[in-house]
Parts: C-alpha cells; sequence; structure tokens
C-alpha cells in the first residue's frame, strides 16, 4: 500500500484496507442474507430472534438497544416475528404498561438452525483459513470495534 509519489494521483483502489473489508463484507452478508431468506428470515429478524434467543424475557428498550433501531423500527421487527410466530409480546410483571418479548416455542426451534446457517456461511469463507489465523482475524476486528467504540450491530 504504496503512496503514490505525485500527491495529486489518487492511490488505487486496491490500495485502501477499506476496499478490501467491504468487498469481503458484501459477499459474506449477501451470502447469508440469501441463506436466511431462504428460511423466511431477514438479517434484522436473525439479530432479533438471536437477541431474543439470549435472554429470555426481554424488554422493547433492551431489543431497541441491541437492534440500533428507532422504537418504530423495532416495534415493527417484532410484529413480523409475530405474524410469523416465532415472537410474542408479554405484559411484564409488575409493571402493567410494558412489555416483554420472549421467543416462541417455533423461535426457539429456529433460532439454533439459523445459528447453523451462520456457522455454514462462517466456514464457507473462512474455513479454508488455519485456526490462527481466524482468531488472529477475529481478534483484530474486535480490536477495531474496540478502538472505535462501534456499537450498533449490523442488521442490513
Amino acid at each position: 500500500m504504496d503512496k503514490p509519489d505525485n500527491p495529486l494521483t489518487p492511490s488505487p483502489l486496491e490500495d485502501h484496507l477499506g476496499f478490501w473489508l467491504r468487498f469481503v463484507s458484501n459477499h459474506v452478508s449477501g451470502r447469508f442474507r440469501q441463506l436466511l431468506e431462504a428460511q423466511g428470515v431477514t438479517v434484522t429478524e436473525w439479530v432479533a430472534l438471536r437477541t431474543l434467543w439470549a435472554q429470555a424475557d426481554t424488554t422493547h428498550a433492551e431489543l431497541i438497544q441491541a437492534l440500533g433501531m428507532t422504537k418504530g423500527a423495532a416495534s415493527k421487527v417484532v410484529s413480523r416475528l409475530q405474524e410469523k410466530g416465532l415472537a410474542e409480546r408479554q405484559l411484564a410483571d409488575g409493571r402493567a404498561r410494558e412489555q416483554s418479548l420472549r421467543l416462541t416455542d417455533a423461535g426457539k426451534t429456529l433460532v439454533p438452525a439459523l445459528a447453523a446457517l451462520a456457522d455454514t456461511n462462517d466456514a464457507h469463507f473462512f474455513g479454508h483459513l488455519p485456526a490462527a489465523e481466524r482468531e488472529a482475524l477475529a481478534m483484530l476486528m474486535k480490536a477495531l470495534v474496540q478502538h472505535h467504540q462501534l456499537k450498533d450491530l449490523p442488521t442490513d
């Protein structure tokens, strides 16, 4: 990644790490999106389902934070999951105006199958790399996230 001799000459596109990150990311996430869509689920719905899996009773506020969305957008995601029979809203214990969100039995069955698709997708793109290189790549990505204090989960 050499700098051009003439400062007015732009560096080649391929000299930018961001180009390669985006190139790989687009292909990894595009294939995963196709795998999910074949199961009738969007990437955003997958992130919501995985969030609900990790925490049995989740509030709207917790899901909004996890998805990095507005209240209205997150509510639409939950409504779509309800229509698909994958999640449900219930009144929160002792709080008449607050609802908790949880997976239905169908949602609990689907999440491990979708997680297996994520594992398959990772193996497709990164399985040829030795374990040490995969671990190093993951550590580098996590270090970038931490350094830049990135918070919003990728949902699109």
